[in-house]
């Protein structure tokens, strides 16, 4: 439905292929969307904040090179423990966004905070992302942005030192971080925010859920008593420490190989208590054959070497839509993946980039307005392209487990949430993932 534009910036690496049931037990990086969040929250609090054990990947060291050109003091030194001074932002400073969409639509609403221009761009494909309502909320509560034809990057943000804000309308179905970014500076702006959805359904509910309790954490007072509407009252933030979760979404993969492979993935740190969308990922993969549980080592997925036909709307996790994508593949029965019309603004669009390169292998694919139909057939080895999507690469990798020679064209996309992917996944594959 798409053309697409595989981008190839290594030399192929071959998934491992497992021989034996998985047995790992791993401690993973921490949370993208926590520590994106927390960055925002800290440079426009009122104190110093802390971020502990917080994600050190391309995304989140480019949001907080964002927050340091604007004059926020941030130190990264310590992989364990970031911390983050706010000073009052100002320009001119310019923002890479890289392909993140959370910076990209995280870092204008505190730009109109600054004093000074604040431009912002980012790679090629970052230029096609979904941004313009973003900008049109922008402009409606008192932000000058000059922007790109299409309304997205790249753009300048022309900051006075002040917003405005008040109530704004927008459409959020293409990204709920059209309203994260609104709701994360306002209790900065003068009359705090109001904002309204008025459109399809917001996807990636979880991520605003996530956005309000840790504004709320940091001192705000919000309302999201009223479905699809969010206010910030206008007010100060106050310094966190910041105990970043590990990351679900990375996550993933590595429960998915428990399936694949009829073994046994815990996921260590975790906690009783979750930001994340833990109880959704619990029902999908046990209707997929797996069993999930929380005890004292962490959270652990166990599976059969049996996977079932998935019939689901992923609206709320689309970010687990390629994963579930490659286990429906090595399904027993067909699978209906449904509510992810969004997802084709990602890093790439993802429902194009699964259904070309699943039917690449063999698999019987059949893209929809909003999803994918997969009916499993034997699968055959070949080149996976990841279109510098980590997600892609991802569902690549898990294939693999029982594909022998699928090769990704470029696995060096997964430092954009988790550098050390490549290595922790042969080292789990080869009987070596307890750390």
């Amino acid at each position: 439905m798409s053309n697409l534009t595989v981008t190839r910036r290594h030399g192929p690496w071959t998934a491992p292929t497992a021989t034996e049931p998985v047995d790992a037990t791993l401690r993973l990086p921490g949370s993208k969307s926590l520590t994106a969040r927390a960055l925002v929250l800290s440079a426009v609090a009122d104190g110093p904040s802390t971020l502990r054990r917080p994600l050190r990947a391309r995304d989140t060291e480019l949001m907080a090179g964002g927050l340091r050109a604007m004059g926020a003091h941030v130190s990264v030194v310590d992989d364990e423990r970031w911390l983050l001074r706010p000073r009052p932002l100002q320009g001119p400073a310019h923002v890479d966004v890289g392909l993140s969409g959370t910076v990209m639509r995280f870092v204008p609403p505190i730009a109109g905070l600054a004093e000074g221009p604040v431009t912002v761009d980012g790679d090629p494909q970052a230029r096609v992302r979904p941004l313009g309502p973003l900008v049109g909320a922008l402009r409606a509560i008192g932000v000058r942005v000059d922007a790109a034809p299409g309304g997205g990057l790249p753009l300048t943000v022309w900051g006075t030192g002040r917003v405005t804000g008040g109530e704004v309308t927008i459409d959020a179905s293409a990204s709920s971080q059209f309203v994260s970014g609104l709701l994360l500076g306002a209790a900065r702006f003068e009359h705090g925010i109001v904002v309204r959805h008025e459109g399809p359904p917001v996807p990636s509910a979880p991520h605003l859920r996530m956005t309000v309790q840790m504004l709320r954490a940091a001192g705000a007072a919000v309302d999201d008593s009223v479905p699809n509407v969010w206010t910030v009252e206008p007010g100060r933030l106050s310094g966190h420490a910041w105990d970043i979760e590990p990351d679900l979404s990375s996550a993933v993969p590595f429960f998915a190989a428990a399936l694949v492979t009829g073994g046994s993935v815990t996921l260590r740190g975790w906690p009783r208590s979750s930001l994340q969308p833990v109880d959704t990922l619990r029902t999908l993969l046990q209707r997929m054959g797996g069993q999930l549980t929380l005890g004292t080592d962490g959270l652990t997925v166990r599976g059969t070497g049996v996977i079932h036909g998935l019939d689901a709307d992923l609206s709320e996790v689309s970010e687990f839509t390629p994963v579930l994508a490659a286990l429906a593949a090595l399904g027993d029965a067909p699978s209906r993946l449904r509510g992810v019309a969004h997802i084709r603004g990602h890093e790439t669009d993802r429902l194009t980039a699964l259904a070309r390169e699943l039917a690449a292998l063999g698999a019987d694919v059949t893209e929809s307005a909003d999803g994918l139909e997969i009916r499993p057939r034997p699968l055959r080895g070949g080149t996976f392209g990841t279109y510098a999507d980590h997600r892609m690469a991802h569902a690549a990798a898990v294939l693999g487990l029982a594909v022998p020679d699928i090769r990704l064209d470029d696995v060096s996309c997964t430092s954009k949430t988790m550098p050390e992917f490549p290595a922790l996944w042969s080292t789990m594959v080869a009987g070596g993932g307890h750390r």
